[in-house]
Formats: C-alpha cells, sequence, structure tokens
C-alpha cells in the first residue's frame, strides 16, 4: 500500500505490520479478528482484499467493536458467532512481546475473547510496531487482569501479593469500564515477569480472576512493521 509521507511514523508501522499479516491468509480461511489500534488496520486491509478479490472468508471477531467494523467492510462472521468453531489463523496486536514470543495484551479490553480465539486457531500471528518489543514483560505496560464485578474490591486484595499497584480501570467520564462480557478489569503494575507461563497459572487460581493478559508461548509468528513502511517476520514454531 502507499503510505501518506505526512503520516506519523508509529501509524506507518503499525500499517506495515498489518500489510505483511494479509500473507498468512488466503481466500478459504478460517479467520480470528483481533482487537486494538493495529488490529484494525488488518481488519481494513482484510475487507479491501477480500471485496477486490472476491475472498470466501469466514471470520470471528474477538470484540463487539470488531465485528461492527468488520460487518462494515463486507466481511461475513461466522453463522454460529458468537459461538464458533477451529480456526485457520487469528491476526491480533499485543501491548508487550518479549524475545520468546510471549504476549501482554487486553489494553483494548477484549484480551478474554482474545485468548478463547488465540486458543481456537491454528496459527496466530501478532502484528506490532518495534515499540511493542520488550526484554521482559511487564516492563511497559501494565498487566490487565480481567475479573467479575461481583465483589471486585475483595479480588483486588487476593491480587496484591502478586503486585505493587492495582488499578480498577475507568472509562474516559469516569465510569468503570465494562467488557463485552460484564466484567472489570484491572491494570497491575508489577516487577518484570520473569517466568509468564508460572504467573498465569497463578493468577488464574485467585477467586474472582476470570483471565490474564499473559498469553505464554501462543504466538505462532510476530510482524513487526517499521516507520519506513517495511516490516520483518520471526517465528516461534517450526514449519510444518
Amino acid at each position: 500500500m502507499e503510505f501518506d509521507p505526512q503520516m506519523d511514523p508509529r501509524e506507518r508501522a503499525k500499517w506495515a505490520a498489518a500489510q505483511g499479516a494479509l500473507d498468512f491468509v488466503a481466500d478459504g480461511m478460517r479467520i480470528g479478528l483481533g482487537t486494538g489500534s493495529t488490529a484494525a488496520k488488518f481488519v481494513e486491509l482484510l475487507g479491501r482484499k477480500a471485496q477486490a478479490e472476491k475472498w470466501q472468508v469466514v471470520c470471528v471477531p474477538t470484540s463487539e467493536a470488531t465485528a461492527r467494523q468488520a460487518r462494515s467492510l463486507g466481511l461475513v462472521l461466522d453463522s454460529a458467532y458468537p459461538d464458533f468453531g477451529p480456526l485457520d489463523v487469528v491476526v491480533d496486536g499485543a501491548d508487550e512481546i518479549d524475545p520468546h514470543g510471549n504476549l501482554t495484551k487486553g489494553g483494548g479490553g477484549a484480551l478474554l475473547r482474545e485468548k478463547y480465539v488465540a486458543l481456537a486457531s491454528r496459527k496466530m500471528v501478532v502484528i506490532a510496531d518495534e515499540g511493542k518489543h520488550v526484554a521482559r514483560l511487564g516492563e511497559t505496560f501494565r498487566l490487565p487482569v480481567e475479573i467479575v464485578a461481583f465483589a471486585w474490591s475483595q479480588t483486588i486484595e487476593r491480587l496484591r501479593p502478586w503486585m505493587e499497584e492495582i488499578e480498577l480501570r475507568r472509562t474516559p467520564t469516569g465510569e468503570i469500564f465494562v467488557t463485552d462480557q460484564g466484567n472489570y478489569i484491572v491494570d497491575c503494575r508489577l516487577a518484570p515477569i520473569s517466568d509468564p507461563a508460572l504467573l498465569q497459572r497463578e493468577l488464574k487460581g485467585v477467586t474472582g480472576v476470570v483471565e490474564t493478559g499473559i498469553f505464554p508461548a501462543i504466538a505462532s509468528l510476530v510482524v513487526t512493521g517499521r516507520p519506513d513502511g517495511s516490516w520483518q517476520i520471526k517465528n516461534f514454531t517450526s514449519p510444518a
């Protein structure tokens, strides 16, 4: 695609990552669609390509916002949505990516559905700009944890042993942020995560925790966009 030379460099990098991800989708596929600013760019590009080349693809969105965008672009959703079967691939963004392909996600508030779709997919393609890469998770982004609304303050107290700081997510107008599933999210500051899989298991054992934003060893590959409009690919699984 052609890039506007006046475009913000980070936005250009996001578009580049989304463009690179198109190489991993094809006509006839069942495709999971992520949530967030970079994922939205991929959805737009997929919609254009599907229309131009008359692709027959079936999509499963990870949020109601993504579902609305997909429908507006003429993309067909799984007829069983919000239920769905196995997927060929999901393309989604990330808030942090460590050198081993572990992720933190949930900045857009859709981490539960994002994890469901990722685990149902044969391949997870992560799209990001260079700023999302970190040495260890937790360095630059607070970890989102989705909790039930009932007795939410008690759940926060149960989480404190792992966290340096916990903040209940709110909307720009000050109301409590509510996920598509009717849950709340707490954003947690903690020491950089040395063992993402272990922390994921520990936090999932806390009563009131629905899901965490840790995606350990789920990503198949990462497409990293650059400000010059190019991208690079790093694989985290052996080729089939």
